[in-house]
């Protein structure tokens, strides 16, 4: 299904309980280290720690990410469908694209998107919070707005946008990537992953969409069910989930002090594959 496919290595530098200075430190040294994706996310407010902590907004980060990196490919995992006009996120999406592009090559921007989970920032912010079906089906009806708008835009974007859709809801979601999606990221161990990819096939046989076009992408556990509770091994957790399909690896950094040392040790096992 993807055995063609490299082993990549990503890192969520969550933007709470940090400074920008500490943000912009930690995508530095990632982007020295060798990752191949440094995402953000799409939120208001911390997820955990001080509910009240620091905290930045994503898409405006990205465009600083997108000027003060070089190599690394950048997104949003994942931007939040609901917060935004579909049109104006995609001109967001195109002037990124743009920023992030270096000497005349290629932007280096990934459209990660899902439906919207976190009520609190819908509440503090305005938004209606709606329904989980009803937040899916707007996402469907969104998506093809954006690329329509994309094929609009003077100047369009550099390359054709991967889009990457996170979430694990096997009658909407993934039908939504298999007809729309580059990437599908999900989270869970490698029973769960596993079972999502043969649904995610089942769904892209129905349509006759090649299985092949769509990157498989999960979270990194750091204890894999054989390791006892005190003993971390992302090496083993990415191990264990690429036997089963996935090929894009994501580890979650929290502030303010970002601890990098998963990783290095990602990094190091993606090079030893490589050999």
């Amino acid at each position: 299904m993807t055995a063609e496919r490299p082993v990549r290595i990503g890192a969520q530098v969550q933007p709470q309980h940090a400074s920008y200075a500490d943000i912009r430190r930690a995508c530095a040294e990632l982007e020295e280290i060798g990752v191949d994706v440094i995402f953000t996310w799409d939120h208001f407010y911390p997820l955990y720690g001080d509910p009240d902590g620091e905290h930045f907004e994503c898409w405006t980060t990205l465009a600083a990410w997108a000027e003060a990196t070089e190599r690394v490919e950048l997104g949003a995992l994942v931007t939040c469908n609901s917060y935004r006009n579909p049109q104006l996120l995609a001109d967001m999406a195109r002037t990124v694209d743009h920023i992030s592009a270096r000497d005349g090559g290629e932007g280096r921007l990934i459209l990660g998107i899902g439906s919207g989970w976190f009520e609190r920032d819908y509440d503090e912010y305005g938004y209606e919070f709606g329904t989980a079906g009803g937040r899916l089906d707007a996402l469907d009806r969104d998506l093809p707005l954006i690329k329509e708008r994309w094929g609009k835009l003077n100047p369009a974007p550099t390359r054709s946008i991967p889009v990457l859709i996170g979430g694990g809801g096997e009658k909407k979601t993934l039908r939504i990537v298999a007809e729309q999606a580059d990437i599908w990221h999900g989270f869970g161990g490698p029973d769960t992953i596993a079972h999502k990819h043969a649904v995610l096939d089942e769904w892209c046989a129905r349509i006759g969409r090649d299985t092949g076009e769509i990157e498989r992408s999960a979270g990194v556990s750091p204890r894999p069910e054989r390791l006892p509770e005190d003993v971390a091994d992302y090496a083993a957790g990415a191990e264990a989930l690429h036997a089963v399909g996935t090929r894009l690896f994501t580890v979650g950094l929290n502030g303010p002090r970002y601890d990098l040392g998963p990783i290095r040790d990602l990094v190091a096992w993606r090079d030893s594959r490589a050999r």
